[in-house]
C-alpha cells in the first residue's frame, strides 16, 4: 500500500474511532439529561452537572464509555449474556448429579481464625488468577466462569498458574448450549468425565462453537473429582472464597451495569427486572471501600476495573446468591486426590 493511502486510511480510522466515542458519550449524557428532567434535578453550573453525572450523588461507583455504550440495554443483554438460555431452562441438574459432591467442605471454617480473612482476600495477589479474557459476541460466560475457578484451584493445589481452555468447554461440554448459554456445574461435570481440561495455548479461544477436538483418552492439564455447591447465603460464599475462587451466577443487565467503570457497584442499582443471566467468578472480597465481592468478568479489560467489578457485599447484590424468582447456587471444583 502506498504511503499516502496508508496515512489516509489511518486518518479515517482515527476519525471513525473518535466519532464513535463522541457518539457514545453523547448517548450517556442524553440519558442523564432525560433522568434529570424526569426527576426534577437542577445544577448550579456545568461543573456540578459533570460531577453529578459521574458520581451520581451518593453513588459509590462511576460510569464510563466502553465498547458497549452504543448498544441498547436489550441488545447488550442479548449479545453478551445468556438471558434466553437461563429463562428457558427447566432444570439445573441435568446429568451432573454424579459429580455433585455431598456437603460443603468449608462449612465449619471460622474466618476469624484464618489469618485475617475477615479483612478480605484477593486471589490475584496470591497468584491464582490469570489475565482477564473477552468472550466477545458469544454467550459462553459459563465456560469462562468455570475456567477461572479451575485455574484458581489448580494454582492453589499445584503452585502453577496456567491459562486453561474455555474453547474446549465451549466445543466439548455437550450438556451446555455453546454460545447460547450453559452452567458452570455442567462444565465441571464435563471436566470430571472427559479426562480434564487442557491449556488455552493448546486449544485457543475462537469466539464461536466448533467440533470437539479433545478426546477422553487425552490427559488434561487439570482434572477434578467433582464440585460442591455453596449454600445460598453470603456467609457461606465468603467461607468458600477464602479458600478458592468460586463460580457464581448474577443479574448483569441495564445501563448502569453495562457502563460500570470503577468503584463498588451498589446492590440497589442492580436491575431487579432481570433474571439471573450471566456467570462470573468471585476471586476475592474486601472491606477497603466498603464490603464488596471482587468479581472477574469475561468482557475484556475495557469494562469495569480492567475487567473486574467490586460488587456490594452482604446485600445479595445482583442475585449473587440467588434472586426471589430463581436461584443458581455458587459452586467450586474439587481437585482429584
Amino acid at each position: 500500500m502506498a504511503a499516502g493511502k496508508l496515512v489516509l486510511l489511518l486518518v479515517v480510522l482515527m476519525a471513525t474511532t473518535t466519532s464513535r466515542a463522541a457518539a457514545a458519550a453523547a448517548s450517556m449524557e442524553g440519558r442523564h439529561e432525560e433522568w434529570t428532567a424526569e426527576n426534577g434535578r437542577t445544577y448550579e453550573d456545568a461543573a456540578e452537572k459533570a460531577r453529578r453525572f459521574n458520581a451520581g450523588g451518593n453513588r459509590t461507583y462511576s460510569l464510563g464509555v466502553n465498547e458497549f455504550t452504543d448498544l441498547t440495554d436489550e441488545e447488550f443483554v442479548a449479545r453478551y449474556t445468556a438471558a434466553g438460555y437461563y429463562s428457558n431452562a427447566t432444570s439445573f441438574e441435568f446429568g451432573v448429579a454424579v459429580h455433585k459432591l455431598p456437603g460443603f467442605m468449608y462449612e465449619n471454617v471460622s474466618l476469624s481464625s484464618e489469618g485475617g480473612y475477615t479483612q478480605g482476600i484477593d486471589w490475584r495477589e496470591r497468584g491464582a488468577v490469570t489475565n482477564v479474557k473477552n468472550q466477545g459476541n458469544c454467550g459462553c460466560c459459563w465456560a469462562f466462569s468455570a475456567v477461572a475457578a479451575m485455574e484458581g484451584i489448580n494454582q492453589i493445589t499445584t503452585n502453577a498458574l496456567v491459562n486453561l481452555s474455555a474453547q474446549q468447554l465451549l466445543d466439548c461440554s455437550s450438556k451446555d448450549a455453546g454460545c447460547n448459554g450453559g452452567y458452570f456445574t455442567e462444565a465441571f461435570a464435563y471436566i470430571g468425565d472427559g479426562g480434564g481440561i487442557t491449556t488455552e495455548s493448546a486449544y485457543p479461544y475462537q469466539r464461536a462453537q466448533g467440533s470437539c477436538r479433545f478426546s477422553a483418552g487425552e490427559e488434561g492439564v487439570a482434572t477434578i473429582r467433582g464440585y460442591q455447591e455453596v449454600p445460598l447465603n453470603e456467609a457461606a460464599l465468603a467461607q468458600a472464597v477464602a479458600h478458592q475462587p468460586v463460580s457464581v451466577a448474577i443479574t448483569a443487565g441495564g445501563f448502569r451495569f453495562k457502563q460500570y467503570q470503577n468503584g463498588v457497584f451498589m446492590a440497589d442499582h442492580c436491575d431487579d427486572d432481570l433474571h439471573l443471566n450471566h456467570e462470573v467468578t468471585v476471586v476475592g472480597y474486601g472491606v477497603d471501600d466498603g464490603d464488596y465481592w471482587l468479581i472477574k468478568n469475561s468482557w475484556g479489560t475495557g469494562w469495569g476495573e480492567q475487567g473486574y467489578m467490586r460488587l456490594q457485599k452482604d446485600q445479595r447484590a445482583c442475585g449473587i446468591v440467588g434472586t426471589s424468582t430463581r436461584s443458581i447456587a455458587p459452586a467450586y471444583p474439587v481437585m482429584a486426590a
